[in-house]
């Protein structure tokens, strides 16, 4: 089944324009990749154990199976121009259902929690200058289960969901500005994280910083232990890389999809990648892995850095870079995945008002409302790093599935043109997948659970969707 997103004129309903060039989309890439990571994750990674060297190596594995994930896609990019991305690919190798399941899951966890974790972390980085209360102090000590405080932070989560309101309501009246705000906040972030890292590189200790530097010794991890720290790092590290698969779902407003999705995808990784190896270099070149694993978790490990470099006015430059590159990736999130909806409700796998195309600004606007309306309930559910981790586990299990719709489509003659490192890169993905799934539900469990559950439910879903458009045939 092949639903158009883009028709001639003269055509009734109105259509997504197909306006998006090539820089424009290497721009969104690494636009929706760097937003928090790379400032944060450093001290959780620094409180698993691993010395600087397995922690450099940990984003560069995580970076090098990103790219491997980007060669897979380009592969699958062939097959289609379609909007949707992931979501089309599945249902082209696998049909509707394992197709649905992902775009359900992606509704309830990957993006929209993806929407709500940025608007968390851009609300966090504010209340830096401005304390946002809490307007629902008396209610804080209620929650869900023992470990969802809806209402705890309250003047931080009614703030997220504020910024993801006003996103939407830019995207909401035209690609074109989406991609706008998107190209110039992820040029002026770039060029903040390149000065960070030539400050942080450059820098120069005291003679007593480079005694203590010295002097601290941990015991190396081996064996297990080391294993499963490397993994929880890199889970960390996937955070900070996720968002580069998003591009693909905006497929049906990118001029020359075929050509131009596979190139701006690995190029987007590699800018991301290069970055996120330097600047963590900088980060353990300016303070000790002892004064990172002490870092309390209210604050942000690159924040202590650049307070470390240039005092308090370094702290209050850094926090601003980071409102500025969250609320970028915040942009470009929001702006990609409204796209996977607006496929399934075309094809009659989501309720169908989201399929609707707004006739002036010509924008999934239901879809984009949709988003919004989910990721605000997120937003009051969780924190951060729950959200996060969220993320991750679930989107692994269908990083895994995409690899395996590689080999069908590339064995059955659909897929025709040369994929790079086909067959043993996507058997790296598939096997990769696994492991991560699996030390996940071992060392998240209560994460996993969720995530699992709200899978699940899809199914649910599923049929009724496939029930109710059997009824309308």
């Amino acid at each position: 089944m092949s639903i158009e997103t883009n028709s001639s004129p003269g055509n009734e309903q109105p259509t997504l324009n197909r306006v998006l060039g090539l820089t424009t989309g290497i721009l969104l890439v690494a636009g929706m990749m760097i937003g928090s990571g790379v400032f944060k994750k450093i001290v959780p990674m620094a409180q698993t154990g691993l010395s600087e060297t397995w922690i450099l190596l940990a984003w560069a594995g995580a970076g090098i199976i990103t790219m491997f994930g980007a060669f897979t896609l380009a592969g699958l990019a062939s097959l289609t121009e379609e909007s949707g991305g992931v979501y089309e690919y599945l249902r082209l190798s696998f049909g509707n259902f394992f197709s649905f399941i992902f775009g359900w899951t992606d509704f309830s966890i990957i993006g929209t929690a993806s929407v709500a974790a940025l608007g968390f972390i851009f609300a966090q980085t504010v209340n830096v200058f401005i304390p946002l209360g809490n307007p629902f102090h008396s209610l804080e000590h209620l929650s869900i289960g023992g470990f969802v405080f809806p209402f705890a932070e309250g003047g931080i989560k009614l703030l997220a969901i504020s910024a993801i309101v006003l996103l939407t309501w830019i995207n909401y009246r035209g690609i074109q500005h989406g991609g706008l705000v998107n190209n110039i906040v992820t040029s002026a972030k770039i060029l903040g994280i390149l000065l960070l890292i030539v400050l942080g590189l450059s820098y120069s200790h005291t003679a007593d910083a480079q005694v203590v530097i010295a002097a601290e010794t941990t015991a190396p991890l081996t064996g297990v232990p080391l294993l499963s720290a490397v993994l929880a790092a890199m889970l960390s590290a996937f955070w900070a890389y996720d968002g580069w698969s998003n591009i693909s779902f905006i497929t049906g407003e990118i001029k020359n999809p075929k050509r131009n999705i596979p190139i701006a995808i690995m190029s987007g990784v590699a800018i991301a990648m290069s970055l996120y190896l330097l600047a963590n270099a900088a980060y353990m070149h300016v303070l000790p892995l002892s004064a990172l694993r002490a870092v309390e978790q209210t604050q942000i490990g690159a924040a202590v850095v650049a307070e470390t470099l240039l005092g308090k006015a370094g702290q209050t430059l850094l926090v601003a870079l980071i409102m500025v590159s969250v609320f970028g990736s915040l942009n470009g999130i929001i702006l990609a995945h409204a796209r996977i909806y607006f496929r399934m409700a075309q094809g009659g796998f989501f309720f169908k008002h989201a399929a609707k195309v707004h006739p002036v600004h010509r924008t999934p606007s239901v879809a984009l409302l949709y988003t919004m309306t989910w990721s605000s309930v997120l937003v009051m559910s969780g924190t951060f790093d729950m959200l996060t981790d969220m993320v991750i586990f679930v989107g692994f299990l269908f990083y895994g599935l995409v690899a395996v719709a590689l080999f069908k489509m590339k064995s059955n003659g659909s897929i025709k043109v040369k994929v790079i490192g086909y067959p043993v890169i996507p058997a790296v993905i598939i096997l990769f997948s696994l492991a991560l799934v699996i030390n996940t539900v071992v060392t998240h469990p209560k994460h996993s659970l969720i995530g699992s559950g709200l899978v699940l439910i899809g199914m649910f879903f599923y049929f009724y969707f496939k029930h109710k458009k059997s009824n309308t045939v």
